[in-house]
C-alpha cells in the first residue's frame, strides 16, 4: 500500500506542477494540493518508520522518474488518426478523484 501511495503522490506532484504552469490557482485547488501533502508526509513518515530509509529513498527517485515520464507522455498527447485521444486537460478532471485515493490509502496504511 505504500509503494501505490507514494507512486500516486509523485503523479499528483506532477500534475499539479503542470497545473500551476497552465491554469490560474484558485484557493480550492490550494487547499486540495495542502490536503494531499498532508496525506504525503504521513505516506513517508510510514515509510521512514517501517522501512529501511535508503530503499524508500531509492523508491521514491525511481517513482519520481517514472511519473515525470508519465505526465510527459501525457502532455505531448495521445493521438489516433491526428485525433487527440487523452490529454492533459483530461487529466486536471480526475485530480479530485486521485486525491481521494492518496488520502484513502494513507489512512488506511495507519490503520
Amino acid at each position: 500500500m505504500f509503494y501505490l501511495s507514494s507512486f500516486l503522490i509523485f503523479v499528483y506532484f506532477k500534475i499539479a506542477r503542470v497545473h500551476k504552469k497552465e491554469e490560474k490557482m484558485n484557493p480550492l485547488m490550494m487547499m486540495q494540493h495542502l490536503v494531499v501533502l498532508a496525506a504525503a508526509i504521513m505516506s513517508f513518515f510510514y515509510g521512514f518508520t517501517h522501512f529501511m530509509w535508503y530503499f524508500v529513498l531509492l523508491l521514491s527517485f525511481i517513482y519520481f522518474i517514472v511519473a515525470a515520464l508519465l505526465i510527459t507522455t501525457v502532455q505531448l498527447g495521445v493521438f489516433i488518426d491526428g485525433k487527440p485521444q487523452f490529454g492533459i486537460s483530461q487529466v486536471y478532471k480526475y485530480l479530485p478523484l486521485l486525491t481521494l485515493i492518496i488520502v484513502l490509502l494513507s489512512v488506511k496504511m495507519w490503520i
